[in-house]
C-alpha cells in the first residue's frame, strides 16, 4: 500500500489502535510510537513515508492519546494501562520492531517484557530517564519564547485540547532548526492533542522516568538530532548504552523531530541498521 492511502486499522483488547501506514515486501511489522504525551501517531506519518523499511508501518496511538479517544475494549479510564499495554501491540504482529519517538521511547524502554517480543528496537530523539529536563528547562530560560508563555497561561485558564495545540505550535522554534521551522509550524498544527494524556503523564511518569531494561542482544538504532534541544542526546555516550548490537547515528543538521529536517540521513540510518534484524517467522 502505498503511502497516503486508505489505512487499514484494528485494536488490541486494551483499546491501542493500529493504522497501516505503507508496505513493501518484507516480513517486519515496524510500531511506530509518538512522543509528546499527548500528540498522535499523526506526528510520525511523514517518518514512516521517508522510510523503505522492509515490511508494514503501523501507526500506534494508545487508548487515550491523540485522537484515540474511547476506543473499544479500553477501560473507563483509558490510562490505567499505560504504558504496559505496548506489550498487546508488540503481540499482535509478528516480527515487529518498535519505534518509538522522545516520550514514546522512554514508555518503550519503562516496560521490560518488549525485550523478548520484539526483532528490533528503534529510538528516535528519547532518552534513558528524566535527566534531560532540567537541561531543556534551562534552555528555555536562557531561549524564551513569549509566545509559548502566552499560549501556556491561556491553557491553564482554560484547558482545552485546542489550547494545547496553541502551546505545542508556539514552541516550534525550541523543536525544528531553523531551516525547518516553518514545516514544523504547520505538523505540529494538523496533529491532534489529548490533555488528559498530558496530565497523566506528568502526574506519574515524566519526573520518575528511569529505564527498567536495556536490550542486551536485540538489534538497536538510536537516532538523535546533532540539534536537538528538547531531549538532551549525550546521555547515549555512556558505556552501559554501547554495544555490537547497538548502532549509534546523529543526524547533522536535525533536530528534535529530525525526519523533517533530514528525512534521507535518517533513512539512511535505518537502511544501514535493517540487515542486523532477523526475522523469527
Amino acid at each position: 500500500m502505498s503511502p497516503g492511502s486508505t489505512m487499514e486499522q484494528f485494536f488490541t483488547a486494551s483499546g491501542v489502535r493500529l493504522r497501516r501506514r505503507g508496505a513493501r515486501p518484507g516480513a517486519f511489522n515496524w510500531l511506530f510510537l509518538p512522543g509528546g504525551p499527548g500528540i498522535g501517531a499523526e506526528s510520525l506519518f511523514g517518518l514512516a513515508d521517508a522510510l523503505d523499511v522492509p515490511g508494514t508501518c503501523w501507526m500506534v496511538d494508545l487508548p487515550g492519546d491523540g485522537s484515540n479517544v474511547s476506543p473499544p475494549g479500553a477501560p473507563a479510564n483509558p490510562h490505567d494501562v499505560w504504558p504496559r499495554v505496548l506489550i498487546e501491540a508488540a503481540q499482535a504482529l509478528p516480527n515487529c520492531v518498535y519505534l518509538g519517538h522522545s516520550t514514546g521511547g522512554m514508555y518503550l524502554l519503562s516496560v521490560p517484557e518488549l525485550e523478548s517480543l520484539l526483532v528490533g528496537l528503534v529510538l528516535v530523539s528519547t532518552a534513558p530517564d528524566a535527566g534531560w529536563r532540567a537541561p531543556f528547562f534551562e534552555m528555555t530560560q536562557r531561549h524564551p519564547l513569549p509566545e509559548v508563555d502566552a499560549a501556556t497561561r491561556r491553557y491553564e485558564s482554560e484547558r482545552t485540547d485546542e489550547r494545547l495545540r496553541d502551546i505545542a505550535v508556539a514552541s516550534a522554534e525550541w523543536n525544528f532548526t531553523p531551516e525547518g521551522v516553518t514545516e514544523g509550524r504547520e505538523l505540529l498544527r494538523r496533529m491532534p492533542y489529548n490533555r488528559a494524556a498530558v496530565d497523566w503523564s506528568d502526574r506519574n511518569f515524566d519526573e520518575t522516568y528511569v529505564h527498567t531494561w536495556w536490550p542486551r542482544t536485540l538489534p538497536t538504532l538510536i537516532i538523535s538530532g546533532a540539534e536537538d534541544r528538547i531531549v538532551q542526546q549525550t546521555p547515549w555516550s555512556r558505556a552501559a548504552f554501547q554495544g555490537p548490537h547497538i548502532l549509534h547515528r546523529t543526524v547533522a543538521g536535525a533536530a528534535h523531530f529530525p525526519w523533517v529536517e533530514r528525512p534521507e540521513a535518517v533513512a539512511s540510518a535505518m537502511r544501514e541498521w535493517v540487515p542486523r534484524m532477523t526475522p523469527r517467522q
